[in-house]
Formats: C-alpha cells, sequence, structure tokens
C-alpha cells in the first residue's frame, strides 16, 4: 500500500529576508549606540562622588530610549514578513 498523504514541500530560502536583515543592523546600531552614549561620566577622585557629567540627561534620559527603540525596532523587524515573490 501506498501512502497517499502528499509530502509538503520544502523550501531551501532563508526565514527572513534581506530588507529584515537590513533593518535588523539599523535596530543593532541604535542599540549599540544607545550604549555608546552611557559610557563615561566617571570621577578620579572618591570622594567627589556626584559628578554632574555621569547625571546627564543624555546617560540618564537618551541612552536608554535609544536602546529600548532599538531593541523594539529589533522585534518590528523579525516579525515583519518579506515579500513573496510571484511565481
Amino acid at each position: 500500500m501506498k501512502n497517499s498523504k502528499k509530502e509538503p514541500e520544502q523550501d531551501d530560502r532563508f526565514a527572513l529576508g534581506p530588507q529584515n536583515y537590513k533593518l535588523m543592523l539599523i535596530g543593532f546600531a541604535a542599540i549599540v549606540l544607545g550604549f555608546v552614549l552611557m559610557t563615561g561620566g566617571g570621577s578620579d577622585d572618591p570622594i567627589d562622588y556626584f559628578n554632574r557629567d555621569m547625571f546627564s540627561f543624555r546617560r540618564i534620559t537618551l541612552a536608554p530610549i535609544l536602546v529600548l527603540a532599538g531593541f523594539v525596532f529589533e522585534i518590528y523587524a523579525i516579525l515583519k514578513r518579506p515579500k513573496q515573490d510571484k511565481k
């Protein structure tokens, strides 16, 4: 007896399209830029702990928002459906 079930065709393409990878690179660059903006601001003198540079707008507000936006953009880039080629 032969198996009458039809075998599903196997697709050898990548799960994500080239546009998805480009968007993922943009999101990764935003995350890296956010972490770079967070760096620095240390004090050479341990007695002088309260350093104005360490608590600046760039490090406390802008950089975390940029990192979070980069992660959200990464999720969008992964979930975006690639355009299907018409055969």
